[in-house]
Formats: C-alpha cells, structure tokens, sequence
C-alpha cells in the first residue's frame, strides 16, 4: 500500500511545478493586448480630424490645427509649446476694425441681395453725403474752407481737423481759438444729425515723447475728450451720442516718409457713424465712390 502514496505524491509534485506557465501566458497576452490598445489609439484618422477641426473653425470663427512633427501620444518629438504673446494691447476697438462689417464676400451673396444693400448703401451715403455738404457750406461761409477733410469708410462719414495750427499747440490738448471756431461752425450739421458719434484723436509719427504727457496715448486721447467737452459744454450736442478714444500714432493717414505726414496725422476726426450693420455697411465706401463693389475690412 505504501507505494502507490509515493506515486501520487510524485504526480502531485510535477503537476505544481508547472502552474506558474499559465501565469506567465496570462501575462504575455495582457501585455500584448495592451500594446495594442496604445498603438491603435495613437493613430490619428487625417480625414475625421479635418472634418473635426471644420466644425470647430465653424463653431468659435477660429482655425483649429495639429501640431506638426508627431503622429500619436507615443511619439516624443520634443516640440516644445509655442510662446504666448503677453506684450499689451489697446483697449479701444475702432469700430472699422470689428468683423461685425463686411461679414459676407460679394460671391457669397445672390444677384437680389447685392442689390438690395447696394441700395441700403447708396441711400445711407446720399444721407451722410448732406450732412458733408451741409458742414462744407458751413465753413466757406465761415471762411474756414479747407480746414477740415471728408472721406467715407465702412464706419460712415470721417470729418477729420488737422491739430496742426488749428485745433490743439504742439504738444498741449488745451484747444485754441481757431479750433473752437472750426467746431462752433461744424457743430450745427452734427447736432441736427440722429448718428452717434465717435471722436479719434489721433499723433504723428514723430519719436519724440510730448513734454507735458507720459506717451502719445495719453496726448491723444486728451485732446479727443477735449473736443468731445467742448461740443458738449458749448454746442449742446447730446451727451448719449458721443464717445471718445485716443490711437496715439496707430493709425497714420499717410505714412511717415511723406513729407506732409507730421501735419496730416496730427489730426482729430469726429466719425457721423453710419446706422448700416453687417454686410450693408460694407457697401458704403462703394456707394459713396459710385462704384459698385463692396470694401473689405483688412
């Protein structure tokens, strides 16, 4: 009896001391499997990514790309993060410079549709040309003709007063007696006017800091807020339709090596905003020119 316990003790041994090759399969499948999860999940579909970041684009106005050098969350290209740009900016948006206009392409548009806002247009720019004509009469009768400039933008009729000699000394924002003139004679045609009004003081491209104000900034916007005083204070011009700002030398209306840049860009503009919105207001300068083709906002 005693030797069949001893064979059943041997065949118990050899069938333990196999045991640890299931562990070791069980391992290697687990590891395999899971390799292959990483690499399929590391693989981007080109085409559902694109159609992905179409839609984001859609979404928030904004192109969404991929990082160029890698293929997956395996790959360490060592790309390093792109550098955010903490350098200040304004906090004053010109209106011309909102994409709240020109919302639409002339080729996004039917043939009745351009027609209909060239027709917006062409009647808001016959409007705001009145009030052009109306101030021109003004000042000749005045004997202030060719002191003040006119153009039309997207925005609406740009009345601009050059400072030099006119409205502001150099370097003050204190307004002389001339522009008070210039101002008393315009200030009619703007008060009879409903459109809101926006006042830009604007510097030249001179490198000098002005003597009595830390930068241009302050110097420009000064004297925007002295003009708007001034039509409030003594042409009785409703308060709820003026705003003013200040662009330092930001935007020039000719650039720094024309020779009549120091007393071009030197200037305040009182802008007759136009009450067309979107894609309408892009038609404006056109109708004004006599041309038929939108602007762009650039």
């Amino acid at each position: 009896m005693s030797t069949p316990k001893k064979k059943r003790g041997h065949e118990e041994d050899h069938e333990n001391s196999e045991r640890w090759l299931l562990t070791y399969a069980d391992m290697v499948t687990l590891l395999m499997v899971l390799f292959i999860v990483m690499f399929a999940i590391s693989q981007v579909d080109q085409k559902k990514f694109a159609q992905l970041s179409g839609g984001l684009a859609k979404s928030f106005g904004a192109p969404v790309t991929m990082l160029e050098g890698g293929h997956g969350i395996l790959d360490d290209t060592g790309i390093a993060p792109a550098a955010v740009d903490l350098s200040p900016v304004s906090s004053v948006v010109r209106p011309a410079d909102t994409p709240a206009t020109a919302t639409k392409t002339s080729t996004d548009l039917t043939p009745s549709q351009v027609a209909k806002l060239q027709g917006e247009a062409k009647a808001e720019a016959n409007r705001l040309d009145a009030v052009r004509e109306q101030i021109e009469k003004a000042l000749e009768k005045a004997g202030l003709k060719g002191q003040v400039k006119f153009r039309m933008d997207q925005r609406g009729l740009v009345v601009s007063v050059v400072t030099d000699k006119v409205l502001f000394p150099a370097d003050l924002a204190t307004l002389s007696p001339a522009g008070q003139r210039v101002l008393d004679t315009v200030a009619p045609a703007l008060r009879e006017t409903t459109n809101m009004l926006s006042i830009e003081g604007h510097t030249n491209t001179v490198a000098v800091k002005p003597r009595f104000f830390p930068t241009e900034w302050e110097l420009s916007s000064a004297r925007a807020v002295t003009v708007l005083r001034y039509l409030l204070d003594r042409d009785h011009i409703d308060p709820g339709r003026v705003s003013a700002a200040g662009f330092a030398d930001q935007h020039p209306l000719v650039p720094p090596s024309d020779p009549r840049a120091n007393v071009l860009n030197r200037r305040v503009e009182i802008v007759v905003l136009s009450a067309l919105t979107g894609d309408a207001a892009a038609f404006l300068p056109s109708a004004a020119a006599g041309t038929g083709t939108p602007s762009t906002v650039g």
